[in-house]
């Protein structure tokens, strides 16, 4: 604890006594059902958060105050109506009684959204300049808007008191309506509201006094900001530590939280919530300015993941409270095992973005290495309890994220385990994607992993393949193959593959085959592993063409990750090219020809290259479990009600009769690497 003195020092936000220095901040969960409230699968994740320690959580980011500030597409949460305060109710009493605090930011969103749903508004900004990243449209808001919105904000924090949340957070970041007035990039209004210093600030001060006003002087009342918009025409960081000293000189507001960058663009929105190929807390200089101009707390939250980086945040000085939200959804018991002293069982956040990508595609946030994170409404554990059943020999063959999660989670339950792994080291596809320039984090997945294997007394054998002789040699209780998938190379016999003619993106990121000079990557499903194939060959030197027979190379991407990508991809010039299937490679002399067809025209075109490089997916590594499966109790089958249920396997009541096969991961099918964690969990917490 000495260690972390400053992370557990207690501050006050007005009357509240925060009992550390860490905060969850605002961040748009999609979870709010019902029309938008905080129903039980909600509560249940920000009280797992309380439960684990963290000092306070801002949650509902971008939760509307106004009925014509749509809410669906994110499932936010719904303040324009008193339905929400008996759900703020459960919500605060969940997270009070273990010892925590609770606000939410609120928001109306002016043009930042999308008016083809729920109510199908017209959407509004200052002077109807659309937003670029939703591509919405919009009108230029009049005078009896700005006041009937500014009453939704008061009576938005009048419902979070009522609910005996513990204050407001009010949304001027992101181009949300209050920053769209205070943007000249967005505002060219000429009458009050508009033009000059005092007239652009006068929308977001009007509603900080309504707000006050109708909560009283007693209740949290905060101002989420940008420290600079990063754009040519925009607000830069003198800017905004004007702003800040404006709004901090009137002593209504008790605390200020501060990010970095605009996110009105698809290159800006990257920056908001920094991927793995950012440095560290790469915009606390921004946070740190705006500490230099106002007297009330400050928090600042953009890949801060380590709680040895926070205390040294804090220690220094720069800002009063660390956000860890992504470290959060990561571990939602970080800060007690740092209270325990278990700094080394913390599974720390990578960065991979899955969480906040997912939730920009209107998907629920879900961690890619964590599937425990908002199912705790369903009894997905975090924490695994001991088997209360017979222990069992339990052989798991794959050591890829699936398998290690199998291994970890019937370790913990008790049983004797074996983990098998034909490579010389853990990961499976994780170690792939590491070699990648922009993936290199990912690989603290599988570090946390074998930390706690090894902690859990697994036995792990390496350089080991899996066979029928071995697993009967074993004899185990229940066997589990998380044995992967295979580049799927010969789909095309056109392409050459038995001749030779292509390699795959794993060949070239594993090394095993050396960079050509003039490089063709053919990417058919537009994720990670052909983005990074190209840029790992763009980086040692080659020069490259990305082709895909989809409307554009990474579509598949996240929209905070997609533009990491194209940054270094167009640094390195790259040729991007879509709408192009490969249809066939064939050699001339030393060198490779790819035949092109565009798919809209039939127009073919060829390529003179030295490598041609394929992602096209994997097929499943099944001849293990096809060889094993007869003599299985179970045939190899889950069971998928009791799977989807997240209850225990039926078969589990006939183990003493033979053995258990199940098949996990890609060796099933192509998914990603939180499906298999997820079955892997949901298999295993009953064994």
């Amino acid at each position: 604890m000495s260690q972390f003195e400053a992370l557990f020092r207690p501050l006050q936000i007005n009357q509240l006594t925060i009992r550390n220095r860490v905060v969850s901040t605002a961040h748009a969960e999609v979870y709010a059902t019902d029309g938008g409230m905080t129903t039980d699968r909600y509560v249940k994740y920000y009280e797992e958060k309380a439960k684990g320690g963290c000092g306070l959580c801002i949650c509902g980011g971008s939760s509307v105050v106004s009925i014509d500030s749509p809410q669906s597409w994110w499932s936010s949460v719904n303040l324009a109506t008193d339905r929400i305060i008996p759900h703020f109710q459960n919500l605060a009493n969940a997270v009070h009684k273990h010892g925590g605090k609770i606000m939410i930011q609120i928001s109306h969103m002016g043009r930042r959204s999308r008016w083809d749903g729920e109510n199908w508004p017209n959407l509004m900004s200052p002077s109807g300049v659309r937003e670029p990243v939703h591509r919405a449209t919009c009108k230029t808001i009049e005078v009896e808007d700005i006041h009937r919105i500014i009453a939704d904000f008061a009576q938005a924090a009048r419902r979070a008191k009522e609910g005996g949340l513990d204050g407001v957070e009010l949304s001027a970041v992101h181009q949300h309506m209050i920053d769209q007035f205070w943007s000249p990039r967005v505002n060219k209004r000429t009458d009050q509201w508009g033009g000059t210093f005092e007239n652009r600030m006068r929308f977001g001060m009007e509603v900080l006094k309504a707000v006050r006003e109708e909560v009283g002087r007693d209740f949290a009342v905060g101002l989420r900001i940008c420290g600079d918009e990063f754009h040519p025409d925009g607000l830069n960081h003198d800017d905004m530590k004007q702003i800040a000293k404006y709004y901090n000189d009137t002593g209504l507001l008790d605390f200020f939280g501060v990010v970095g960058s605009g996110c009105d663009t698809h290159n800006t929105l990257a920056n908001v919530i920094p991927n793995m190929s950012y440095p560290p807390e790469p915009f606390l200089h921004l946070a740190a300015g705006i500490k230099e101009v106002v007297d009330v707390p400050v928090i600042h939250a953009q890949n801060i993941k380590d709680p040895n980086q926070a205390e040294r945040i804090l220690e220094a000085g720069y800002v009063d409270f660390v956000g860890m939200t992504r470290a959060h959804i990561a571990d939602p018991h970080i800060i007690a095992k740092i209270k325990m002293n278990q700094v080394d069982q913390i599974r720390q956040c990578v960065g991979a973005n899955y969480c906040i990508d997912r939730q920009y595609q209107g998907l629920d946030v879900l961690c890619i290495q964590n599937a425990a994170t908002s199912r705790e409404h369903l009894g997905m554990p975090h924490i695994i309890e001991k088997t209360d059943g017979p222990v069992r020999k339990v052989l798991v063959i794959g050591g890829g994220p699936g398998g290690m999660e199998a291994a970890r989670v019937a370790a913990e339950r008790g049983h004797t385990v074996t983990l098998i792994e034909k490579a010389s080291e853990l990961g499976g596809q994780i170690t792939l994607a590491s070699k990648a320039p922009q993936r290199d984090q990912i690989a603290g997945i599988t570090r946390w992993y074998a930390l706690e294997l090894d902690r859990l007394g697994v036995e792990l054998r390496l350089d080991t393949a899996g066979d029928a002789s071995l697993v009967r040699d074993i004899r185990p209780d229940v066997c589990i193959l998380a044995t992967g998938g295979i580049p799927f190379l010969e789909q095309n016999p056109e392409w050459g593959f038995e001749d030779g003619l292509v390699v795959s993106s794993w060949d070239i990121l594993s090394g095993r085959v050396e960079p050509g000079e003039n490089v063709l990557v053919y990417d058919t499903i537009c994720e990670f592993s052909g983005m990074s194939a190209a840029d790992y060959l763009a980086a040692k030197g080659s020069q490259v063409e990305l082709v895909t027979d989809d409307i554009k190379p990474g579509v598949g991407i996240g929209g905070t990750t997609f533009p990491t990508y194209y940054r270094s991809l167009y640094e390195r010039e790259v040729i991007m090219s879509s709408d192009m299937m490969l249809e066939k490679v064939y050699a001339e002399g030393d060198k490779k020809i790819a035949v092109l067809e565009n798919e809209y025209t039939g127009q073919k075109e060829e390529r003179v290259v030295d490598q041609v490089v394929i992602e096209n997916g994997t097929r499943p590594d099944e001849a293990l479990y096809y060889e094993l499966k007869e003599g299985s109790i179970n045939k190899g089958q889950i069971d998928v009600e009791a799977l989807f249920a997240c209850q225990a396997q039926p078969v589990l009541t006939d183990a003493d009769n033979g053995m258990i096969l199940w098949r996990l991961g890609d060796c099933v099918s192509q998914r990603n690497t939180h499906a298999a964690i997820y079955d892997a969990l949901r298999l295993c917490k009953d064994l």
